[in-house]
């Protein structure tokens, strides 16, 4: 939504890593009423835009994963914050090592000013809580670069619309796949900020439990 200082430059190292690699790729721009102009520069650059009128961090992901057709789905944020460049790498990975899912972590090589201090405080909280629910061992529970086999979405139970189904895709992965966590390149994000911390994290927070603990949707 409104990405349109950062969209072209993501797209564009998209197409020069997938350039000198083996796989085919398609380019999905999933857009929330966007009022600057990030649907044409987009679709200027060749990618095929999904329009998604409902908010929600996740439900435009779960848009996009029903509108691609590829075998390994790949995401990232539109803004320069995550490392395009290293996806044909991460697919090479999921195929040589016989994995279903890639997850990374920002926190291996996190570039200075890519994130503040609250919100570093913030994902570790939310990190260790979902660590110690659901017995796990990330160092980055909020992630939203994944490269993973469309295959394995018919396995997973998402419940949430919202900021919580990143960790809940990994929650998933790591208990139904096989499933890896690896290092990335994290930088500062062009362009302005969409999150709210304090209603994101507590909202991410509650979902933990309610992901534990409650067995209905909520």
């Amino acid at each position: 939504m409104n990405e349109a200082e950062s969209i072209g430059a993501v797209i564009d190292a998209l197409d020069r890593a997938f350039e000198s690699s083996e796989h085919e790729h398609k380019v999905l721009v999933v857009d929330t009423l966007s009022s600057d102009g990030t649907p044409d520069i987009a679709r200027s650059r060749g990618a095929e835009v999904v329009e998604e009128p409902r908010r929600g961090y996740g439900r435009a992901y779960k848009t996009g994963f029903a509108a691609a057709d590829g075998d390994i789905i790949a995401t990232l944020d539109a803004d320069c914050t995550y490392p395009a460049e290293d996806l044909p790498a991460l697919c090479d990975l999921l195929i040589s090592e016989g994995l279903d899912f890639i997850t990374t972590d920002r926190f291996a090589a996190m570039e200075e000013g890519a994130m503040g201090a609250k919100h570093r405080f913030g994902n570790w909280v939310l990190t260790a809580t979902m660590n110690l629910l659901f017995g796990l061992g990330l160092n980055d529970s909020q992630s939203g670069m994944w490269v993973f086999r469309r295959e394995v979405l018919d396995r997973f139970e998402l419940r949430f619309d919202g900021m919580p189904l990143s960790q809940e895709m990994k929650i998933e992965a790591m208990r139904k796949c096989r499933a890896k966590e690896v290092p990335i390149v994290y930088r500062q994000r062009v362009g302005e900020v969409k999150l709210s911390s304090w209603k994101d994290g507590s909202e991410n927070f509650l979902a933990l439990w309610r992901k534990r603990f409650l067995k209905a949707s909520p």
